[in-house]
């Protein structure tokens, strides 16, 4: 991600900056017997920091491999410490050579995995830095292992948030890209599809006959692409806005009614919705007719959504639904009821013969 580039540019200057403090505090010679052993450990530490440098520069390289390498080496360059400072290890006012260079790969875990990983390579080098000092008592040691985990817990905190911050940022300029692009395509539809299939409905009226059934799909089409291009805010991950689907059965026939606000439930639960709707429709168009009208309201109450499909059909006879279903004909049955039952869903019908029949699901936000 780009917004981590400025995270690994600090590290290498701290890198660098801790790197000639180590060579400083070894060119004064302050508690260190064998300061020959010492310019091996900063020689190694300069190449090492050098071919960390480019290594983290390369997006490709910057896997857990080479932070285990880089973890390996700085806990190498700690032990070490004994072979420097000989007798006078663990002297007062006397620090290992990479004392504060062994940061630089903690803050490298941090950054790349976050507060856990942090934490776990501060404790790494801290057991190290205790075991060579064996004085868990002395405040400057534990000191420095509190700033140590600070500074892996605090980076990698702060690297997750601008990481998360990114995301969000990535995510809206894709959606604020693909809102541009459909409406870029809602005006070349409206400008072709939807003015010929509004003449194709029209025409087909005036004609009659076979034609007139070709103008009424072609209106059902029409005003089912008006839905599809119609704006609405996107859904949050994992969830749909129940509106959306509901609007595509909209047709000449069909009068879809739904609320201003969006209708915002389980992905899973708004498609079984959809599809109830959508079977209980199929019903009125088989047993009332094409011509039939038929009407869906939806709308939320307190921790519900309701839709209700009302035709303006003959009604169902007493006892018709009971034969249906003794007959193997499972069409309310399980189109309708068996979709939203799967949801923790109700469904009642009211039916009164002459004057049409009423599906009403109701399903928990």
């Amino acid at each position: 991600m780009a917004i981590e580039v400025p995270f690994w540019r600090s590290i290498a200057v701290y890198r660098v900056a801790s790197l000639v403090y180590a060579a400083v505090l070894m060119a004064q010679q302050r508690g260190y017997e064998h300061p020959v052993a010492g310019w091996l450990v900063i020689g190694v530490m300069a190449l090492w920091t050098a071919g960390a440098t480019y290594a983290y520069s390369v997006p490709a390289l910057r896997r857990w491999p080479l932070l285990v390498l880089d973890l390996l080496v700085t806990m190498v360059c700690l032990l070490a410490t004994p072979y420097v400072q000989g007798s006078l290890l663990g002297a007062a006012g006397t620090m290992p050579v990479p004392a504060t260079w062994v940061a630089g790969p903690v803050l490298a875990w941090a950054v790349h995995g976050g507060r856990l990983a942090g934490a776990a390579a501060a404790a790494l080098v801290s057991a190290c830095d205790l075991w060579l000092v064996r004085t868990p008592g002395e405040s400057v040691v534990i000191n420095g292992v509190v700033l140590l985990f600070m500074a892996g817990v605090v980076v990698g905190h702060v690297a997750r948030l601008a990481k998360q911050a990114e995301e969000r940022m990535q995510r809206a300029v894709e959606m604020e890209a693909a809102q541009r692009e459909r409406d870029r395509l809602a005006r070349d539809i409206h400008d072709s599809v939807l003015q010929v299939l509004a003449l194709v409905q029209r025409r087909g009226r005036q004609i009659g006959g076979e034609a007139a059934e070709l103008g009424r799909l072609a209106g059902a089409q029409e005003a089912a692409l008006r839905q599809l291009i119609a704006h609405r805010p996107a859904a949050p991950e994992g969830a749909t806005d129940l509106r959306s689907l509901l609007l595509r059965h909209g047709s000449p026939e069909v009068t879809v009614s739904t609320p201003a606000t969006p209708l915002i439930l389980p992905a899973e639960t708004a498609r079984g919705a959809a599809a109830a709707v959508k079977a209980a429709l199929d019903n009125v168009r088989t047993h009332c007719g094409p011509s039939a009208r038929a009407w869906v309201l939806a709308e939320s109450g307190e921790g519900t959504v309701t839709v209700s499909i009302r035709d303006d059909g003959p009604g169902i006879p007493d006892g018709r639904l009971d034969e249906a279903r003794a007959d193997g004909r499972l069409g309310v049955a399980e189109s309708i009821r068996g979709r939203v039952a799967e949801f923790g869903g109700q469904v009642s019908i009211i039916s009164v013969p002459g004057q049409g029949t009423e599906v009403e699901i109701t399903l928990p936000s």
